[in-house]
């Protein structure tokens, strides 16, 4: 491509009132623009829902004409499955750092805690389009809410197995009891209890799992 090719501007890109910085008139790499159309996209699923949500809105919401949303997103599910996949593997990846940054247990748990409450307390809200979604009875969607659970779970049952030595069942178990105190206390804090600081909120739920999971000794304890 030239060096004019790479300038040129689209001329369905112009301006909209309320349009982001990065709006209508600028010609964009396709990563930045695909990132600029899901940035907007969170920001109106979050707010209106999935069903209230149109891709007018979205479209004039990034700055730009409906045809170039089209080009990077087919439809509405298309992209919002985007921003689902993109939201999950930030809530695992943020457990699976949590796990490595230390060898101490007892850390480990708190360190988790903490990445589910900082993730559910994260201004853009994209934990909504995870764990409040109004479209879970699409097979596609359910699959990818039940992933970051499974997912998140299997790293926890790494740990606890090869620290513990229980069969693999049991692990995963555990793991998933784990995981579902993290998400649903931290989405419970978030909604009901925001006297409470979000680190002390994530540090005393912590607490409450280390003193079950603590529980179960290292297999070199025994």
């Amino acid at each position: 491509m030239s060096r004019i090719d790479e300038t040129r501007r689209d001329p369905r890109e112009g301006t909209l009132p309320g349009a982001t910085p990065t709006g209508r008139g600028v010609r964009l790499p396709r990563r930045a623009r695909r990132a600029q159309l899901l940035t907007a996209a969170r920001e109106v699923f979050v707010a209106q829902g999935y069903h209230a949500a149109a891709m007018d809105d979205i479209a004039e919401r990034a700055g730009v004409s409906k045809p170039v949303l089209y080009q990077h997103f087919p439809g509405k599910l298309d992209l919002y499955l985007a921003l689902l996949d993109e939201s999950c593997d930030a809530m695992i990846d943020a457990a699976r750092a949590a796990l490595e940054s230390t060898d101490d247990n007892k850390q480990r748990v708190t360190a988790t805690m903490h990445a589910f409450y900082q993730y559910v307390a994260g201004a853009e809200g994209a934990f909504r389009l995870v764990f409040e979604s109004d479209l879970t009875n699409e097979p596609a969607v359910r699959a990818r809410v039940d992933r970051v659970t499974t997912e998140c779970a299997k790293l926890i049952a790494h740990v606890i197995r090869d620290d513990t030595g229980l069969p693999a069942e049991q692990s995963q178990l555990l793991a998933v009891s784990l995981v579902g105190m993290g998400q649903v206390s931290a989405r419970f804090w978030l909604q009901e209890t925001g006297t409470i600081p979000q680190g002390d909120a994530a540090s005393l739920v912590a607490g409450l799992a280390w003193r079950g999971i603590g529980g179960y000794p290292r297999t070199d304890e025994r």
